[in-house]
C-alpha cells in the first residue's frame, strides 16, 4: 500500500485543470431567454427531428442541454410532441424515408412555425447531396428560418443560431 501511495506522490495530478467558466454562454441564454419572454411570453419549447444525420447534431445538441451549458435554466426545453413546440430544430440530410414524417411533423407544430436546420448536411445536403436516397436539404421539404452551419455545430454555435433566429421575430 505504500508503494502505491508513494508512486502517486511521485506522479503527481494527472487530471485536467478546471476550465475557466465562460460568461458566454450565460450571456447569450440571457439573451434568448429575453427574446423568449418578448415574443412568446413563456418559455421556448423545441421538438428535434433528426431526419437522417450521422448523429454527430444530435450529440452537440443533448450537450447544449447537460449541466454545463443548461438551456433549461434559460427557458428552453425539448418536447416530444410538435404540437407543444415553437420551433423545430432538424439535423441531417432529408433520407426519403423521413420526407413524409417531417412534412407531417411540420404541419402539426401550431403558428408561428420557427424552423431551423442544424448542421452543415441539414443546410445543403452535405456529402450526400439529392440522390434517390437522399431529399437533400432540409429547403427542399419544409421552409426554413435559419441554418446553423458545422460538422457538428457547437453548443454556443446552436444557442447563437437560436438568438439570431429569435430576434427576426
Amino acid at each position: 500500500m505504500f508503494s502505491v501511495l508513494g508512486k502517486s506522490f511521485k506522479t503527481g495530478c494527472l487530471t485536467e485543470k478546471l476550465p475557466v467558466r465562460d460568461t458566454t454562454t450565460v450571456q447569450l441564454g440571457t439573451a434568448c431567454q429575453q427574446e423568449i419572454a418578448r415574443i412568446f411570453g413563456k418559455s421556448l419549447a423545441i421538438r428535434m427531428v433528426d431526419a437522417g444525420s450521422c448523429n454527430g447534431c444530435e450529440l452537440e445538441m443533448h450537450a447544449v442541454n447537460n449541466s454545463f451549458y443548461d438551456i433549461e435554466r434559460f427557458g428552453i426545453h425539448f418536447v416530444a410532441s410538435p404540437r407543444h413546440a415553437d420551433l423545430l430544430l432538424v439535423t441531417g440530410p432529408v433520407s426519403r424515408h423521413m420526407q413524409a414524417a417531417l412534412q407531417r411533423t411540420h404541419d402539426a407544430m401550431p403558428d408561428p412555425k420557427i424552423v431551423i436546420a442544424m448542421g452543415d448536411c441539414a443546410a445543403d445536403g452535405g456529402e450526400f447531396g439529392v440522390s434517390y436516397a437522399s431529399c437533400g436539404a432540409v429547403a427542399n421539404v419544409i421552409p426554413v428560418d435559419a441554418v446553423i452551419r458545422g460538422c457538428p455545430p457547437t453548443p454556443l454555435h446552436l444557442l447563437l443560431g437560436i438568438l439570431e433566429v429569435l430576434q427576426r421575430y
